[in-house]
């Protein structure tokens, strides 16, 4: 791949301290662009952003950054163009799930997933365009907003009801953001990961005994490749970058509403 792919690209991601929004971002970086990373985590921002800067393909920042506070993001889009010139891309990556059972669904699981997955995204969504739109169009490229979304954006399982509901969530906002941002040159777009081998998966793996899914940890993720992953393997990191890198690239222009599956087959579409 060209390793000047994203030169030029000025990217803001959230939850950027680990899994799949650390790749990303080292991804990004090794093919020319410019990160900035957020996360509540900031001492893991801060060691990815120094390794990218250490390597010395692209340029990275980090930030606190919690995105159920919409100040936050304002500050995070407002140091992302101060510190690059411009901010032309959005990566709404950060997310968390609590797995329960549908009847001990509480109020305090629905506000924790709600709040960070679905009000977070709207918020960085927002902040983002409303910086795209006061930056004025860009010449060649449309402004890009990229939301992470999931196999649950198309589906619901059981155990894991309100972070299905936010990522349909995400899938409704990837659309309605669609509509909304084209007249200023703002393309939304997502992708949509399966299970994929991360610190949140583990958690997960975890938090699935705990309620009783599953009898000793390590059994839901063989559980699910064996019987929903038509490929027959957990998916990590290395998996999606790619296609995140795709959505921020040129080559995804006319592209606009679409969520893009990564998930080995475990939904059909």
């Amino acid at each position: 791949m060209d390793p000047n792919r994203l030169k030029g690209k000025n990217i803001l991601i959230t939850g950027a301290a680990q899994g799949m929004g650390a790749a990303n971002a080292e991804y990004f970086a090794a093919h020319g662009a410019n990160v900035a990373l957020g996360d509540i985590n900031v001492d893991g921002v801060n060691e990815v952003a120094g390794r990218i800067n250490a390597r010395g393909n692209g340029k990275a920042i980090s930030m606190k950054l919690d995105v159920t506070k919409r100040p936050d993001h304002t500050a995070a889009v407002n140091a992302t163009a101060d510190e690059f010139g411009s901010i032309n891309i959005m990566l709404n990556n950060a997310g968390v799930n609590k797995p329960k059972m549908f009847l001990d669904i509480d109020e305090d699981n629905w506000d924790l997933i709600m709040n960070i997955n679905a009000k977070g995204m709207l918020f960085g969504m927002q902040e983002a365009a409303r910086k795209m739109i006061d930056q004025g169009p860009m010449d060649d490229h449309p402004y890009k907003i990229i939301n992470v979304g999931s196999i649950v954006s198309r589906t619901a399982f059981l155990d894991v009801v309100p972070y299905s509901c936010s990522k349909y969530c995400a899938l409704a906002m990837i659309i309605g953001g669609a509509k909304a941002l084209w007249q200023h040159k703002i393309t939304v777009n997502g992708y949509g990961p399966g299970v994929v081998k991360t610190e949140l998966w583990e958690q997960l793996d975890k938090d699935l005994v705990e309620i009783g899914m599953f009898e000793k940890e390590g059994q839901s993720m063989d559980h699910l490749a064996e019987t929903m992953i038509l490929m027959k393997q957990l998916s990590t990191p290395d998996d999606v970058k790619g296609t995140a890198a795709f959505l921020c690239s040129d080559e995804s222009d006319y592209m606009t509403g679409q969520l893009i599956m990564i998930d080995g087959g475990m939904i059909m579409q």
